[in-house]
């Protein structure tokens, strides 16, 4: 199957290498751009759990002064793998889904006299430290990155994507699948998708692209990419 992720590079790199393994023909286009926001400093102890919605808040994240040993939660695997990669030692991982990840706090957090730390990027879908302020929980919100809309996209690539279509496109935020429709405007190709299967993380993301015309839409959290291709 042809197969077309839509992350930034370092973030489906490893997916990438295993699709082409299985003998699938894979290409990528990059919907977000990703940069570091400055924050202020944290003081890190006072903090007795630190929350991770996604691996860049990690990776835009000065560590220095953190100990590691700190309850650390994860929105799902991928983002636990990168907390694990740079020393955390006690993670626990939602299955991609962040309202998934608030039931867990609340059902393992121990130490609820202390702050939590929640690191994010500049644009959530689903207000996580509002929601846990409503539980009684004391949280701080630091903001270390945001996304923006990618604009250069390599003309060879799409006049490629014209004569070979994809049947399966992975897109993994509200704010990619924007991207993807501008993209899908921009260049005239609203009619070309009705033989493609949409996979995307949650309704409102698979909403905003319900203008265009796809063979099917399914739902996934991170994760079940594989699984999703011995559903079609």
């Amino acid at each position: 199957m042809h197969i077309l992720f839509t992350r930034p590079l370092e973030d489906c790199s490893e997916m990438i290498l295993k699709f082409k393994s299985l003998g699938h023909n894979v290409s990528h286009l990059p919907l977000l751009n990703i940069e570091k926001i400055n924050y202020e400093e944290i003081n890190f102890f006072d903090y007795g759990g630190i929350i991770f919605t996604s691996a860049n808040a990690i990776k835009f994240l000065n560590l220095e002064k953190l100990d590691k040993n700190i309850a650390c939660f994860c929105v799902g695997e991928a983002t636990e793998k990168k907390a694990r990669s740079i020393g955390f030692q006690k993670t626990i991982a939602a299955e991609g889904n962040v309202s998934n990840l608030k039931e867990l706090i609340l059902q393992n957090y121990e130490t609820k006299g202390r702050p939590m730390l929640y690191v994010s990027g500049e644009s959530i879908s689903f207000d996580l430290d509002r929601h846990l302020l409503n539980e009684g929980f004391d949280i701080k919100r630091i903001i270390n990155y945001r996304a923006s809309h990618n604009q250069n996209f390599d003309e060879k690539f799409i006049k490629e994507l014209r004569l070979n279509m994809p049947d399966i496109v992975y897109v993994y935020s509200q704010n990619s699948a924007l991207s993807f429709l501008n993209f899908i405007k921009n260049n005239q190709l609203q009619s070309l998708w009705m033989n493609t299967n949409l996979m995307c993380i949650g309704e409102k993301t698979s909403s905003i692209l319900n203008d265009v015309k796809w063979k099917k839409i399914f739902l996934f959290n991170p994760g079940e990419e594989e699984f999703l291709l011995y559903k079609i």
